[in-house]
């Protein structure tokens, strides 16, 4: 039987969750080495077929390093890579099922755009007709019809995008890689391609990796999300898995905005634990179990919008509150942060959002003015390291 996901996931596609599934790619072990630099170390990975898989993590964390191996511009200093059973070890670049679209896009200037997507196609020698009928399907996919005769440098960076995926996509590869796609694109735009390569990746039913340091991106395109640092997967899991449920403190602070509250175990038992925060004098009680001892020290971490604000006391019986003073506003029109020191210290802030609902307040919730924070005992999560 399998387990039960926490949170919703994009589709009805859960392969990792069925014992009996082969993965399509597979990383056995892998480790590369760079003099005496270790960019990937010993590292296990399955990936399914028609995933959307994303690689996300800081500058420097490996990520990079692993498609480029997977691709075979790399190669590891030891362990395997397998794609679709087979094993990669010694095929170059050019021999392998998969292509890779890099951030720059390469396109060739001086070529048109069916002549840019036609162009792997002619290297395969492909008959005129199969040429034909793939630049159309591909131009068609990516809603560049009209834009079939123009020059690189007569598009939008949008557009652009567009006729690199294309050209990758137009050699039908059995897994297409994705480093950074979308890092030139401005903000909307880059959203707005997001769901256009989702949309894409659905109809093709193909494999996608894609590698980005963006979270945004990574939780929004991706059914499945391996998280690195150093080398190293620190958590493999849903978006919404990830961002609900972290592993680690290092997982919830680069996913998204957080409050971590470093806490000292006071009691636990079968129905939660309580457990003395080290900011503000308040006690923290949550439904979680934790393996960690009365007495020990942990981190409690709670999301922004998991915490309710409020001018005075709140009429529901909450369990967890904590007095404090709004420190800083801002105000991003969907939502507003505010951040209230509940501490001596500067630095003891908590963060919490309140959706604006509503165009006018009428009273609205302002700077040095004394407020409530309160937040469910199932709100956040225990975390041991």
């Amino acid at each position: 039987m399998a387990k039960k996901t926490i949170g919703p996931v994009r589709r009805e596609f859960v392969p990792w969750e069925d014992p009996e599934q082969k993965p399509f790619i597979e990383f056995r072990n892998v480790t590369k080495k760079f003099g005496d630099f270790i960019a990937v170390n010993n590292l296990s990975l399955k990936i399914y077929k028609r995933e959307f898989f994303a690689l996300l993590g800081g500058s420097g964390c490996g990520k990079t390093t692993l498609m480029r191996m997977l691709a075979g511009f790399e190669t590891p200093t030891s362990g395997e890579i397998f794609l679709d059973g087979q094993d990669l070890s010694g095929i170059p670049p050019f021999r392998r099922p998969s292509n890779m679209m890099f951030q720059s896009y390469a396109l060739f200037p001086h070529m048109s755009v069916e002549k840019n997507i036609a162009f792997g196609l002619e290297q395969d020698n492909l008959s005129k007709t199969e040429i034909d009928d793939r630049v159309a399907e591909m131009l068609r996919l990516t809603k560049l019809e009209q834009f079939a005769k123009r020059k690189p440098h007569q598009l939008s960076g949008g557009q652009r995008q567009r006729v690199a995926l294309a050209r990758s996509l137009a050699k039908r590869p059995k897994v297409l890689l994705l480093d950074e796609p979308l890092g030139a694109l401005d903000r909307k735009l880059r959203e707005e391609t997001q769901f256009e390569l989702m949309a894409l990746q659905e109809d093709l039913k193909m494999t996608f990796l894609i590698v980005t340091h963006d979270q945004e991106e990574a939780m929004t395109v991706a059914d499945r999300i391996a998280v690195m640092d150093r080398g190293e997967l620190v958590q493999v899991a849903t978006p919404s898995e990830i961002y609900e449920a972290p592993n680690s403190k290092f997982v919830a602070d680069f996913i998204g905005d957080v409050n971590l509250i470093e806490a000292k175990v006071l009691e636990k038992g079968d129905n939660g634990t309580r457990m003395q925060a080290a900011v503000g004098d308040f006690a923290i009680d949550t439904e979680q179990t934790t393996s960690a001892s009365v007495g020990d020290t942990v981190w409690y971490a709670i999301r922004p919008e998991k915490m309710r604000i409020s001018q005075g006391q709140p009429e529901d019986s909450v369990t967890n509150q904590i007095g404090g003073i709004v420190w800083d506003i801002a105000y991003l029109g969907d939502v507003s942060i505010f951040h209230a020191k509940v501490g001596e210290d500067d630095h003891d802030i908590l963060r919490a959002t309140k959706a604006n609902i509503s165009r006018m307040v009428e009273n609205p919730i302002t700077w040095d003015e004394n407020v409530i924070l309160t937040f469910d005992r199932d709100a956040g999560v225990i975390l041991t390291g």
